[in-house]
């Protein structure tokens, strides 16, 4: 499959929709809201795995750097597995204050924005051929565009919260994702412009014959994955861009007053943007889906549509999830 042929693979909600008229007799409207839901409910319901894994994984290699054990007693599974269920039904239980004084709609509103902002971010990502929930001509833009989000949740919880520490936490947190948000963008131009497309499948499939990180027609590609990688960490307010944190005024930054499940939105949207950039990030210049030469790789085509689709998402997630555990290694 080339590049050009790459702009007739279809989404999955298109593919549903075809499915959903030819075999169940339905409208094209009908069919296409009903796609719709379909992808947006199975995302909804996948998604927040994301950061349960994420803290977990946490919380495992800090112990490992720190040549600490880690979590390993909560519950009857091995390996402390359910220390992330015993964490969300403690965060649960704990109570939801909004500070007197503070703009109760845009307090509530802010952690509900920035997760907004990374959820959304996930419906332009290909985990297979034709395998984007939504699939975009501007899908990179579209990430770029909706990921900033994050920047106006941070603020506005700053600023609803009624205190001059969470104000100034809200602006140097939010002044600091908008700004690297400037060389994350002329990072991602390099690879975009030599590809000439925006369409996040159309990028994976330009490297079949091998990953942008790696390739010599492009050098600017490789040269500007140490930017966007940088620029990255700042835009998750990871060590040592962690600015928000504001450990050295012994607040919390922004989300100070937050507390329950509202301060654990935070932290979803945070571990939920590094997947998001991480999932970028493999896309442009690790190949995204496809594994190391698959145009040389003639046994990939003998197999079997499911199998290969399942084979691509995989390879897709193994990558994601060593740049995220690079993001943390980085940290501890």
């Amino acid at each position: 499959m080339t590049p050009a042929d790459a702009g007739a693979v279809q989404s999955a909600a298109a593919y549903l929709a075809q499915r959903a008229v030819r075999d169940l007799g339905l409208g094209r409207d009908a069919a296409a809201v009903a796609a719709v839901l379909a992808v947006a409910g199975l995302c909804l319901a996948a998604v927040p795995l994301v950061p349960a894994a994420a803290g977990y994984m946490e919380r495992k290699l800090a112990a490992d750097v720190q040549q600490r054990i880690g979590p390993n007693r909560a519950g009857f599974l091995p390996f402390g597995l359910m220390q992330v269920l015993a964490d969300l039904l403690k965060t649960l239980q704990k109570e939801d204050l909004i500070p007197d004084g503070a703009d109760r709609f845009l307090f509530r509103a802010a952690p509900y924005l920035c997760l907004t902002g990374a959820f959304a971010s996930v419906a332009v990502i290909p985990w297979f051929r034709g395998g984007a929930p939504a699939r975009l001509d501007i899908g990179l833009y579209y990430v770029l565009a909706v990921s900033s989000l994050m920047a106006v949740g941070v603020a506005l919880a700053g600023w609803a919260s009624n205190s001059k520490w969470t104000l100034l936490g809200g602006i140097r947190s939010a002044g600091q994702m908008i700004s690297y948000e400037i060389p994350l963008a002329l990072a991602v131009a390099a690879v975009a412009l030599h590809a000439g497309s925006l369409d996040l499948g159309t990028l994976t499939e330009q490297q079949l014959g091998g990953w942008n990180l790696f390739s010599l027609d492009n050098p600017f590609a490789a040269l500007s994955f140490p930017i966007f990688w940088i620029a990255a960490l700042a835009e998750c307010n990871r060590t040592p861009f962690d600015l928000p944190e504001a450990e050295s005024e012994l607040v919390a930054g922004y989300f100070t007053e937050y507390s329950g499940m509202r301060f654990a939105l935070f932290a979803m949207a945070e571990y939920l943007e590094m997947f998001v950039t991480c999932s970028v990030a493999a896309v442009l210049y690790l190949g995204g889906y496809l594994l190391p030469m698959e145009a040389h790789l003639g046994w990939m085509q003998g197999l079997p549509a499911a199998a290969r689709n399942g084979l691509h998402a995989a390879a897709l997630l193994g990558k994601v999830w060593f740049l995220m555990a690079v993001m943390i290694w980085i940290r501890w």
